[in-house]
């Protein structure tokens, strides 16, 4: 048949390659060939590896596969009912899109329990990979300013007054409330654990997707529908077990919100392994230890989930073996969660002297990371298709709304006499 024209003996070299032309990209390793092997057929592997950056229809993937519509339709809903494809379905037709490995097909493998893969191998493969090799933990957190994630402040321990300096964006709440979907699976980070003997008992069933990206893994049976109520039991429930709310370094229509532990959660670990590097994006709070308040129960140090706090002599002259709590900024998340074990009032929520910046969508996050990553060329070509004039028209729409710097270094990578020309016009 002639799809095989685009399969070669080296086909998951190739889809490696197409993964890192993203900026949240697979650092190549023996590990990263195992995990794809367990994911994807040789075939498979080959047709997705030529599948365009941008958003693609079915037609546009049965003409580059040299497919008629029909199989290629069967091939494309396979993967998306996998989790390695997303799809978005309109009046006219289904547009799919292939996702980062994270957050991402890495993740959605295991958001449910199935028996069409060895999940237990998968896993010990993904926890080898992220958990011990640390390239692709650090490619995803510690290159470029702009991150995947950020942490939501825990509303239920906010003061009348911490509340007036939330926006509604900050609140995990209120971007439950406003999602157009809504969906709910395991979390693939305590999934993974628990076949490695690591997990810990915060709840499984409580990893939280929405909009777009809920629709399609709801639609596919990856995620299972709720309503804003049982969405809002879910949070309260993370609350309840001390859990980070985790979610999408946007500020509209958020993708995902994780409910994260300390010891499972691989952006959290990577918060405490590479703080230098502010690899999680904090809230606009960080607590304030009340010093003459404080007795030094501990019980703030061991609900920290990156060991922010810590206990250190007071220094009393009168009581020599007395403690007290000490927190390092740097370290902090601004999640609010130690003042749930505070029982003297002795930690209070402060707003941070700088706010921190939030991309306003996804697009703006994406080039932001592209740009600091040294691929902000891929966003607008690539080896399969020229990128249409109106997702080119959108991301040039962002770049001239970045501040100098950035644009400098999209023009440089780009090499464009046209984007230069742009900005320069804008700039008079």
């Amino acid at each position: 048949m002639a799809h095989h024209n685009t399969i070669k003996a080296n086909s998951y070299d190739i889809l490696v390659r197409r993964l890192n032309i993203f900026p949240q990209g697979a650092p190549p390793s023996e590990l990263l060939f195992k995990i794809l092997k367990v994911l994807f057929s040789e075939r498979e592997a080959g047709l997705v590896s030529v599948l365009p950056i941008k958003p693609f229809t079915d037609k546009k993937a049965a003409t580059i596969w040299k497919l008629s519509l029909s199989d290629a339709k069967i091939i494309l809903n396979d993967l998306a009912d996998r989790g390695i494809l997303l799809d978005y379905e309109t009046d006219e037709n289904t547009t799919y899109v292939l996702p980062p490995p994270m957050a991402g097909f890495f993740e959605f493998s295991l958001m449910r329990y199935r028996n069409d893969i060895d999940q237990k191998v998968l896993s010990e493969l993904f926890y080898q990979y992220l958990n011990v090799e640390e390239d692709f933990i650090k490619a995803l957190f510690v290159n470029g300013e702009t991150q995947l994630g950020r942490v939501f402040v825990n509303e239920g321990v906010l003061t009348n007054e911490n509340a007036l300096h939330v926006l509604d964006f900050e609140r995990a709440s209120e971007v439950l409330k406003t999602a157009s979907q809504i969906g709910v699976g395991v979390c693939y980070c305590r999934h993974k654990m628990e076949h490695v003997g690591k997990n810990c008992g915060a709840p499984m069933d409580i990893c939280l997707t929405f909009n777009g990206s809920a629709e399609s893994l709801i639609r596919h049976g990856i995620t299972r529908k709720v309503d804003a109520a049982e969405g809002l039991d879910l949070l309260s429930e993370a609350r309840d077990y001390n859990l980070v709310q985790f979610g999408e370094n946007v500020q509209e229509r958020v993708n995902f919100i994780c409910n994260c532990c300390g010891c499972c959660c691989e952006a959290l670990i990577a918060a405490r392994k590479f703080s230098f590097s502010n690899p999680v994006h904090t809230t606009n709070f960080i607590p304030a230890i009340i010093e003459e308040k404080c007795n030094g129960c501990g019980k703030c140090v061991s609900l920290c989930p990156v060991e922010a706090m810590t206990l250190v002599t007071a220094s009393d002259p009168h009581k020599p073996g007395r403690k007290k709590a000490k927190l390092d900024d740097n370290q902090c998340l601004g999640c609010g969660v130690c003042l749930r074990g505070c029982s003297v009032d002795a930690i209070k929520l402060q707003s941070r002297k700088e706010r921190i910046i939030t991309p306003v969508n996804t697009a703006h996050r994406v080039v932001l990371m592209a740009i600091e990553r040294g691929k902000f060329q891929n966003m607008l070509f690539d080896n399969q298709v020229l990128f249409s004039h109106r997702a080119m028209a959108a991301v040039l729409g962002v770049i001239l709304k970045l501040p100098p710097a950035k644009q400098i270094l999209a023009s440089n990578q780009f090499k464009s006499r046209y984007l230069l020309a742009l900005i320069k016009r804008r700039k008079s």
